[in-house]
C-alpha cells in the first residue's frame, strides 16, 4: 500500500495522495463493516492498519466487563498470547485514555516531563520493553467511544512512527475515524454472552482474547484435534486456566489431577476401563458430602443419570476436568495401557468379596486365595507401578477389624499413599507376598526377612528386599525395599563441590588404606562408592566387592552377592579376597568387629579398601569403630578418610527464585555457623568471621547485582503439585 496517513504536523499532503489514504482507510472501514466477526477480521486487518498509517506496532483494547480495566483484543509484535489488562487509571498511557477520553499523541514516551505535562501522575510502564528488548518512543492512543452513550468502549494505541518522528495530525484524524468504526463494530456485535463454548471463560477471565479463541479453533478444525490440545501446545495456555473455566461453563468444581490421589478400589470394582474411557465419568472418593464422581461433561452425565443407575443409594456430586487430566487419572487407576498386568477394575472385578468377611488366622482357603490369578496381578501391579514412578520403597500396612490396608510408596524420599485395599485381601496379599520370598506363610508372630526376583513373576527385572513385621490387632505389615539394577554414576556428577571433589580424588588415589562413606540408611552410601570404584577401575586393577544385594553393577569389577543362609557373609567374604590378589576390596558394611578387623588388616597389608557405615557424620563414625575393639594405632595407620553423606530433595524445575530479606540471609548464616563457633577464627572475632562467611557465598554463589538469589517451590505437573522432584546428594 504506497499512501500513508503519517505526516509530520509542519507538512501538509498534496490533494492526490490525501484522497488515495482516505480511499485506503474506507477499504478498511468497509471490512470492519461488513464481517460479522469482528475479533477475526481484527486480527487479518492489523498488517493492514499498521501499514495505512505508518505505525511500527498495533494494540487494541476493549472495556472489561468489571468496567474497570482495559484489556488487549489485539496486539502486533509481542511473541505472547497472554493479553494486556490495565486499569482504566492514570497509571498507564492506554489507562489514563480510557480514564480521559482523550487522544494523547506522546512524542517519547520515555520523557517524564512530556508525560506530566499530560498528567502529573501519568507513567509509561517499561517491563514490556526491558523484557522483550523493544524501544517504545512515539505513542499515539485514541479512545474508542460510543458516540449516541458517550460510553468507553476500548482503545486504540500506535507505537513508534517507521519515519522516526511524532505521528502527524493527519494521522490522528485517520485514527479517530478509525476508532468510531470499530465503536460501532464493538457495539453492534456486543453480545451478553458470546457463543457458549466450554471454554468462553478463557475470554472474560483475559487469559485469551476472542480472536486468538477462534484462530485455535480453526486451528483445531484444520488439524482434526481437540482445541484443549491446542490451547495447551499452541497458545501455551495453563492446564489450571482450563479448569477454572470448565468450572465456571458447568457450574460445578474443577478437580485436578492429583498424583497422590488413593485408589477407590471398591468404587472401582465393577467398572471396566473400556466402560469408563467410553462414558468418560469416574468415581474417585466417596466423601462426607457424597459419592464424588469425575467427568468432562457433568450436565450430560448428571441428565442421562448414568452415574446414578451405577451407584442408585448414593448421593452424588460432580466434579469437572480437563481431557488430559481425566486420560492421567484413568492411567492412575486402571494402569498404563501398555503394561500387561490387567486394569484395577478387572483385577478386582474378578477376586471374589461376596461376603465381606474378615478372618485372622491362616487358613488352607486364604493359602489358595494368595495364588489367585486376579490377586497375583492385584501384587504384581503394585510392584510395576512402584518401580515405574521411580518408589524406593513399598508399605504395606493393615489394620485390625474391618479398616482397610494400606498401601504407600517411598519417592525421593517422603511418603506419599498409593492405594486402599480392602480389609478382605490383606491376609491374601500377605501370604502371596511371602509366597514370592519363599517365607513361612503361617508364621505371623516373629519378623521374616527374604528377598522377591521379580524377573520369575513379572516383565521386570528387579529384585525386591522384603521384610514382615507383626503388628498390634494380630496383623503383619510388609515393606519392600525395590532394588533396581543401575549403572554407576559418574564421580564429576556426584554433586559434591570443587574442594570436595579435589580431596576425594586425592584421597582415593593413593595406592592402600581404608576409606569410608557414611550416613543414614538410603542416602546414598554405595552408590558413592560405586562412583569411586568407576573413576579407579583400570585394566591394571583388580577389584574385589562384597555386597548385600548387587544393586549397581560395571564391568571390571568382581561382585560377591552375601548369602548369610549359606554362611556367606562379610566377614567370610573378605577373608576370601585376601587370597584372591585384589588391589582394591569395597565391602557393602562393616558392621562388626571380625568384617572390620579384616578390612584394617588389608589395608595394612597393601590393599586399597573401601566400605560403608551407618552412623550420622565422620567423627562419629570414628567412635563408633573404636567401639567396637579396633587397635588405635593400627586403625590411625590404615585409616585415609572419611566422607558423611545425606540426600536432599531436588527442587522442580519449576522453582521459581527470589531476592532473600535481611533477616532470612541471618537466619542462614547463623545456622550455617553454628558448627565453626570454636573455630579460631570465630573466638578471634565472630562479627568479621561471619562476614567474611557471608562475602564467600556471594563471591560464589552471588548475581551480578550483589545479592544471592534463592529458590522456592511452586509445584507443577512433573512434581506432582509439591515442588520436588529428585534428590541430590550433601556431602
Amino acid at each position: 500500500m504506497s499512501a500513508v496517513l503519517s505526516q509530520p504536523s509542519s507538512t501538509q499532503p498534496d490533494v492526490t495522495a490525501r484522497l488515495a489514504s482516505q480511499k485506503q482507510l474506507q477499504v478498511v472501514t468497509n471490512k470492519i463493516h461488513a464481517t460479522s466477526n469482528i475479533d477475526e477480521i481484527m486480527l487479518e486487518l492489523s498488517a493492514e492498519i499498521c501499514i495505512l498509517f505508518n505505525a511500527d506496532r498495533l494494540t487494541i483494547y476493549s472495556l472489561a466487563e468489571d468496567k474497570q480495566s482495559i484489556v488487549s483484543k489485539l496486539k502486533t509484535g509481542l511473541n505472547s498470547f497472554k493479553d494486556l489488562k490495565l486499569p482504566v487509571a492514570e497509571h498507564s498511557i492506554a489507562g489514563y485514555v480510557a480514564l480521559s477520553r482523550k487522544m494523547v499523541n506522546i512524542r517519547d514516551v520515555y520523557d517524564d516531563t512530556e508525560l506530566k505535562s499530560i498528567n502529573p501522575n501519568l507513567r509509561f510502564l517499561q517491563e514490556v520493553d526491558k523484557r522483550t528488548g523493544y524501544r517504545t518512543k512515539q505513542m499515539l492512543v485514541a479512545p474508542i467511544m460510543d458516540v449516541q452513550a458517550q460510553e468507553l468502549v476500548g482503545v486504540i494505541q500506535l507505537i513508534n512512527n517507521k519515519a522516526g518522528m511524532p505521528f502527524g495530525h493527519i494521522t490522528e484524524e485517520g485514527v479517530a475515524e478509525l476508532a468510531q468504526t470499530l465503536a460501532i463494530a464493538f457495539k453492534q456485535r456486543q453480545r451478553p454472552q458470546a457463543v457458549r463454548t466450554k471454554y468462553a471463560f478463557l475470554i472474560s477471565d483475559a487469559v485469551l482474547s476472542a480472536g486468538e479463541y477462534e484462530l485455535a479453533a480453526r486451528q483445531a478444525r484444520k488439524k482434526a484435534l481437540d482445541i484443549e490440545q491446542i490451547l495447551i501446545e499452541e497458545f501455551q495456555v495453563r492446564i489450571p486456566a482450563l479448569g477454572q473455566a470448565l468450572s465456571k461453563f458447568f457450574g460445578v468444581p474443577y478437580e485436578p489431577f492429583k498424583p497422590e490421589r488413593i485408589k477407590p478400589l471398591d468404587l472401582l470394582k465393577n467398572l471396566k476401563r473400556e466402560y469408563v474411557e467410553q462414558n468418560q465419568w469416574l468415581p474417585i472418593d466417596d466423601a462426607k458430602e457424597g459419592l464424588v464422581v469425575l467427568c468432562l461433561d457433568p450436565e450430560r452425565i448428571r441428565s442421562s443419570r448414568i452415574a446414578a443407575n451405577v451407584f442408585p443409594k448414593a448421593k452424588i456430586v460432580y466434579r469437572v476436568t480437563t481431557q488430559k487430566e481425566f486420560r492421567e487419572t484413568v492411567n492412575q487407576f486402571y494402569g498404563a495401557e501398555s503394561v500387561d498386568t490387567g486394569d484395577i477394575g478387572d483385577i478386582l472385578s474378578g477376586l471374589d468379596d461376596e461376603s465381606g468377611e474378615v478372618v485372622d488366622s491362616m487358613t488352607a482357603d486364604e493359602v489358595s486365595a494368595a495364588a489367585d490369578n486376579e490377586l497375583v496381578k492385584l501384587v504384581n501391579k503394585v510392584i510395576i507401578d512402584a518401580y515405574n514412578q521411580g518408589a524406593t520403597d513399598i508399605h504395606i500396612e493393615p489394620y485390625p477389624g474391618k479398616a482397610k490396608t494400606e498401601i504407600r510408596f517411598r519417592k525421593d524420599g517422603a511418603l506419599g499413599p498409593y492405594i486402599e485395599v480392602p480389609a478382605s485381601y490383606r491376609n491374601a496379599i500377605v501370604a502371596r507376598i511371602k509366597i514370592m520370598c519363599d517365607l513361612d506363610i503361617s508364621e505371623k508372630r516373629k519378623p521374616q526377612d527374604g528377598k522377591i526376583k521379580f524377573r520369575k513373576f513379572g516383565p521386570l527385572d528387579i529384585e525386591l528386599r522384603v521384610a514382615t513385621i507383626p503388628t498390634q490387632g494380630g496383623v503383619e505389615d510388609i515393606v519392600m525395599r525395590v532394588l533396581a539394577a543401575g549403572e554407576p554414576i559418574p564421580l564429576e556428577k556426584l554433586g559434591l563441590t570443587k574442594l570436595n571433589e579435589q580431596n576425594l580424588k586425592k584421597t582415593v588415589e593413593k595406592p592402600y588404606g581404608l576409606f569410608f562413606v557414611c550416613g543414614p540408611t538410603g542416602s546414598g552410601k554405595t552408590t558413592t562408592l560405586h562412583s569411586v570404584l568407576k573413576y579407579l577401575n583400570t585394566p591394571d586393577t583388580k577389584i574385589w566387592t562384597a555386597e548385600d544385594p548387587v544393586e549397581i553393577t560395571q564391568k571390571g569389577l568382581r561382585q560377591v552377592q552375601v548369602n548369610k543362609k549359606a554362611g556367606l557373609d562379610f566377614a567370610a567374604v573378605m577373608r576370601a579376597f585376601l587370597r584372591a590378589d585384589p588391589d582394591i576390596i569395597m565391602v557393602g558394611e562393616m558392621r562388626d568387629k571380625e568384617t572390620t578387623s579384616t578390612g584394617i588388616e588389608a589395608s595394612l597389608t597393601g590393599h586399597l579398601v573401601f566400605a560403608t557405615l551407618h552412623t550420622n557424620s565422620a567423627p562419629e563414625s570414628i567412635i563408633r569403630l573404636l567401639d567396637m575393639g579396633m587397635d588405635p594405632f593400627n586403625f590411625a595407620d590404615a585409616l585415609l578418610g572419611i566422607l558423611a553423606q545425606r540426600l536432599a530433595r531436588r527442587l522442580c524445575s519449576c522453582k521459581q527464585p527470589y531476592t532473600p530479606e535481611p533477616v532470612e540471609v541471618k537466619s542462614l548464616l547463623n545456622e550455617y555457623c553454628e558448627e565453626l563457633q570454636n573455630t579460631e577464627t570465630f573466638k578471634r572475632d565472630p562479627k568479621a568471621a561471619m562476614e567474611g562467611v557471608y562475602k564467600d557465598w556471594l563471591k560464589n554463589y552471588g548475581n551480578e547485582r550483589g545479592q544471592l538469589t534463592l529458590y522456592k517451590t511452586v509445584g507443577c505437573d512433573k512434581c506432582g503439585g509439591n515442588g520436588f522432584k529428585g534428590r541430590c546428594g550433601l556431602h
